[in-house]
């Protein structure tokens, strides 16, 4: 007979049932609204309208020129690429200016100048640079996903126990032992905050990026919608987005566990 059970907590059926019957509800009344004319179809596209253009998307490049997966795989490759960049650089930074003077006073100045601009900002500039293919829109990614980075980095590393770090310094650790065996681990909770934030960050400029200047990706087919009055492709733009981006945070939310869980051990 074991001394501990597990405890079971067995979830109503009608809470299970509630999120399908939700958003059951929510496309019969939107499809209704559509085909009862109460707003025209020119406006915004049913359901079933998308539907349909969503199974003709992986077969048939036109009007846009790409397949459905062709867009969605473009972003996700624009997206990754800014995202880990942004990891790179924004996450050894926020650490280090959060411990060394002196790296927070070469780089929090400049860093505190770039932050209030919007990443939408850069992209004229961008365009100039880098034109409008893959380099620009991980630059423009990158830069969305940068400031979310250091400052989760920055804020974990001052919210370390300061009794802890003086503790430290009594047995004699150097300010790099302290950093690296405390500071750092202290830090990780908001570091790993920062790969969910910096992720939608990311994603949210990639789009914009795509609105404004791309030739290929979801944005773009978002963008094609608008320019041929298709309401049915706008929709469908909007709902890859949404749900690559759902699929996308899953994936870093299983990663995020997983190292949690192997940190603990």
């Amino acid at each position: 007979m074991t001394a501990y059970r597990e405890v079971v907590v067995r979830t109503p059926l009608a809470l299970k049932v509630l999120p399908v019957v939700s958003v059951a509800t929510f496309f019969i009344a939107w499809e209704i609204i559509v085909r009862t004319g109460v707003v025209p179809d020119t406006m915004l596209a049913a359901p079933s309208t998308v539907t349909q253009l969503l199974f003709d998307k992986f077969t048939n490049v036109d009007p846009d020129g790409a397949l459905l997966h062709q867009h969605a795989w473009i972003s996700i490759q624009e997206a990754f690429g800014g995202y880990f960049l942004a990891l790179a650089v924004g996450l050894p930074l926020g650490l280090a200016m959060g411990w060394f003077n002196v790296a927070e006073g070469l780089a929090r100045p400049i860093f505190e100048i770039i932050r209030p601009i919007p990443p939408v900002a850069w992209i004229p500039l961008t365009i100039f640079w880098f034109g409008i293919g893959l380099p620009g829109k991980i630059f423009i990614i990158w830069l969305g996903g940068l400031v979310p980075c250091v400052i989760n980095a920055y804020v974990g590393v001052k919210m370390t126990n300061p009794t802890l770090i003086q503790m430290a310094r009594t047995y004699g650790a150097s300010d790099w032992q302290i950093f690296k065996q405390l500071c750092i681990p202290s830090a990780l909770p908001m570091v790993f905050g920062a790969l969910q934030i910096a992720l939608a960050c990311c994603w949210t400029n990639l789009v914009a990026a795509e609105l404004l200047a791309a030739d290929a990706g979801l944005g773009f087919m978002i963008t094609m919608g608008r320019r041929l009055a298709m309401p049915e492709m706008v929709v469908l733009g909007m709902f890859m987005v949404g749900l690559t981006g759902a699929f996308i945070g899953v994936i870093i939310d299983r990663v995020e566990k997983r190292l949690l869980a192997g940190i603990r051990r």
